[in-house]
């Protein structure tokens, strides 16, 4: 199921543009109400040092890419974690130069859209603490100080245009992992919209769902029509989970029929490496096998 889930990830970080235009597109989902949001023209980023860095850092990972070169490879050439590799590798540059920007101030990310419209609507005399008002009952926590940044850059011209909001692609996921029943009305309101808005987020949301019904009703007899499906329909990384099976065909099967399970030796070594931690670098094997034949 983690590997799964980490397919279906994958495939959310490979659609997020489809999920972008839509949200783009939807003009019935208002902000605020009585408040027109406007957005400004695209202006010219400032060349900080975050954002050359992750100018840079987009091209090498990307040259190294076309190059050949795996995901580990890259990671030890460039001193980056995996995880970095692949966002940079999976993100457009336009995206990644959006975060960075609004790294300092990205508690303000999503009421930028509401003080931007208000800003607008009062020809720009709107101040700063006018803003945090009407934001912080929309569940604002951050400082006042990020206002009056992102109010300065609207008077210089020099803001970034309103993004539409979207969920991350984790945030996708655990909605798609999680069970049907246990899914919130609004959370499964807000995957539909999803699902409504890129068909190949879709279609690795059902092949996932029904791969979920398999685990807990032990039906191991479907598994190959599951992975026969996957790899005629579902998408790249979740065609490729379906191979990842095939390799350990027998093994998957069994793990998805029979009763029994590794779980307890698995609960076992995590008890043994729990106490042999709590003690690392403080005591003697000796100690620590009477703590492990003696705790319960």
């Amino acid at each position: 199921m983690q590997n799964l889930g980490a397919a279906v990830e994958k495939t959310c970080h490979q659609h997020r543009f489809c999920l972008r235009k839509h949200a783009e597109e939807e003009t019935a989902v208002p902000l605020a109400a009585t408040v027109t949001i406007t957005e400004l023209p695209p202006a010219e980023l400032p060349r900080t040092q975050i954002i050359e860095r992750t100018r840079q850092r987009h091209a090498d990972v990307h040259w190294l890419v076309n190059a050949g070169w795996t995901i580990s490879a890259i990671a030890r050439r460039l001193h980056l974690d995996r995880k970095t590799v692949r966002r940079f590798r999976d993100t457009g540059l336009d995206i990644l130069l959006a975060s960075a920007r609004d790294r300092p101030t990205g508690v303000l990310a999503p009421f930028k859209a509401y003080a931007t419209a208000r800003f607008t609507d009062t020809g720009g005399s709107i101040t700063a603490p006018q803003v945090l008002d009407g934001i912080r009952a929309q569940g604002y926590r951050g400082s006042v100080q990020a206002i009056r940044e992102h109010v300065a850059a609207l008077r210089d011209g020099t803001a970034e245009p309103v993004r539409a909001d979207i969920p991350s692609p984790r945030k996708i996921t655990s909605w798609i992992m999680c069970r049907r029943e246990d899914l919130s009305t609004k959370d499964e309101e807000r995957l539909l919209q999803v699902r409504l808005a890129c068909p190949d987020i879709t279609r690795a949301c059902g092949m996932a769902r029904t791969f979920h019904d398999l685990v807990p009703y032990r039906r191991g007899h479907l598994l190959m029509d599951w992975i026969g499906q996957a790899e005629q329909d579902a998408p790249a990384p979740v065609r490729g989970f379906a191979g990842f099976l095939r390799q350990d065909l027998d093994a998957v099967t069994a793990g998805l029929t029979l009763e029994w399970s590794s779980g307890v030796v698995e609960g076992n070594v995590n008890r043994v490496k729990t106490v042999k931690r709590s003690m690392y670098n403080r005591a003697t094997f000796h100690l620590l096998r009477i703590r492990i034949l003696t705790r319960p």
